[in-house]
């Protein structure tokens, strides 16, 4: 243990150097933080009409998102259920949910932007994709965690596939499934802020203009509004996830 905490205290000390991480450094840009913050303050919302469409678009990237997400997660996480489905189907759809993954959303965001353009068609592909790479994983583990016992009694009765996964499946999971939903809506509302510094549409973009023209009391509104319209989403859906336990 003396050696490998040895070496660790060593390559940490290596990487500041390569990373020229110096305490001068550190001292110096608190003080370029503190002028920075200065003059973020008081905020401005003298803009509102522009700070309202950028967070009305973000609104609506983060909830079309979120709805294509649970669409196509929904038979994705069935199909990548192991005790459902066999490995010659499960094995590659795991294979595409690990993809949607391992992708962070603003790089995917990026390349939709190449391919797509500027705008919030752009964020809204890039949002489902995280999506399905969460509520698809979530949901194919739900799946995989049911009793089969349920699933055996419908098919007794000479159910079809369908009627087998309305009611043998689907009522184990419905609420854990909606729970999956709800929160990914509010990963999707913070991230839709992001996209749109790469050009994705949302108030990102917005955001990103205003630190441009070094508009910075116009940044700090942007920032509170962010932050009260995440807070309202966390306190919206935790109440609605009390109301459905």
């Amino acid at each position: 243990m003396r050696v490998l905490g040895a070496l660790l205290v060593a390559y940490l000390v290596y990487a500041s150097t390569q990373l020229d991480l110096g305490l001068g450094r550190f001292v110096t840009g608190l003080g370029e933080g503190g002028r920075f913050l200065a003059r973020m303050f008081p905020p401005n919302f003298a803009r509102w009409e522009l700070l309202l469409e950028g967070m009305v678009e973000s609104i609506q990237i983060a909830v079309l998102a979120t709805v294509g997400g649970i669409i196509l997660s929904l038979p994705l996480g069935l199909m990548a259920a192991r005790n459902l489905a066999p490995w010659w189907v499960s094995g590659p759809v795991r294979a595409f949910i690990a993809v949607c993954r391992s992708l962070h959303y603003v790089i995917v965001a990026i390349l939709f932007v190449k391919a797509l353009g500027f705008g919030a068609l752009a964020g809204v592909a890039a949002l489902i994709v995280a999506s399905v790479g969460f509520v698809a994983k979530l949901f194919a583990e739900a799946v995989e965690e049911i009793s089969m016992k349920q699933v055996e009694a419908v098919r007794s009765t000479g159910a079809s596939g369908m009627a087998v996964l309305l009611y043998g499946v689907l009522p184990q999971v419905a609420s854990r499934f909606v729970g999956f939903g709800l929160y990914q809506l509010d990963s999707n509302l913070r991230n839709s802020t992001l996209v749109g510094v790469v050009g994705a549409g949302g108030i990102g973009g917005t955001l990103f203009a205003a630190f441009k023209r070094f508009d910075y009391d116009f940044v700090s509104a942007i920032l509170i509004t962010i932050i009260g319209l995440i807070l309202l989403a966390e306190v919206v859906s935790g109440r609605i996830r009390a109301a459905m336990q």
